[in-house]
């Protein structure tokens, strides 16, 4: 493994990179906004399993694609910026019930959250890039372990304080919208703004320059 000063210094980057707010932690609190906290936790766990997809990739060097295709990095990050600006239309255009409450199928809203937040956790380039960033300032060649576990371990550490952050974020929100759940105009307004976080996430990252 990589010696201790290493990982002293990784689990520090780590750490203030994870509570930075970012696309995955406004991701997570719009879906809390607009469906529940419940929705919101599932939405996390998706974007966690998501999160994988990329430290395999890391490990094995597909990420380096991105680097040497960058017609393929602008492919990705637009089709998925454009997912992100359509889950954010939807949520505007969903009906509420008459007496001004969300419909009651939190369970189904929970599955469409966590299946929805692992195709934008993978359509997710940045993400791969940071991967092939960052975790290689911490690799010791030198290590018994092979370079390839060595990614697999650390990245799965940066997954899941990334997804610690999102989780927090969750809870933050959840308090936020519980003292307005009796409110349906308050409800209507949480959707609302939950569209527009997620409208706006997809406008910024497709304006994004890198």
């Amino acid at each position: 493994m990589p010696s201790t000063e290493l990982l002293i210094a990784f689990f520090v980057t780590t750490a203030i990179f994870a509570y930075i707010p970012g696309p995955a932690m406004l991701y997570a609190a719009a879906q809390t906004m607009a469906r529940g906290r419940w929705s919101g936790l599932t939405a996390a766990l998706g974007i966690h399993l998501g999160g994988y997809v990329h430290v395999l990739a890391a490990a094995t060097g597909l990420s380096v694609l991105f680097h040497a295709v960058p017609p393929l990095y602008m492919a990705v990050k637009l089709v998925g910026a454009l997912y992100l600006i359509w889950l954010g239309v939807s949520l505007f255009r969903a009906k509420i019930q008459g007496n001004g409450t969300l419909p009651a199928i939190e369970r189904k809203s929970a599955r469409r959250a966590f299946f929805e937040s692992i195709t934008v956790e993978v359509l997710n380039p940045k993400t791969a890039i940071f991967f092939m960033a960052s975790l290689p300032q911490f690799i010791d060649a030198s290590a018994t372990l092979p370079v390839w576990l060595q990614f697999v371990v650390l990245g799965t550490v940066v997954n899941l304080m990334f997804s610690s952050a999102d989780i927090v974020c969750v809870f933050l929100a959840g308090a936020m919208i519980a003292r307005l759940r009796r409110s349906g105009r308050a409800q209507r307004l949480m959707q609302r703004a939950g569209g527009a976080v997620l409208v706006g996430l997809g406008v910024h990252v497709a304006l994004q320059k890198s």
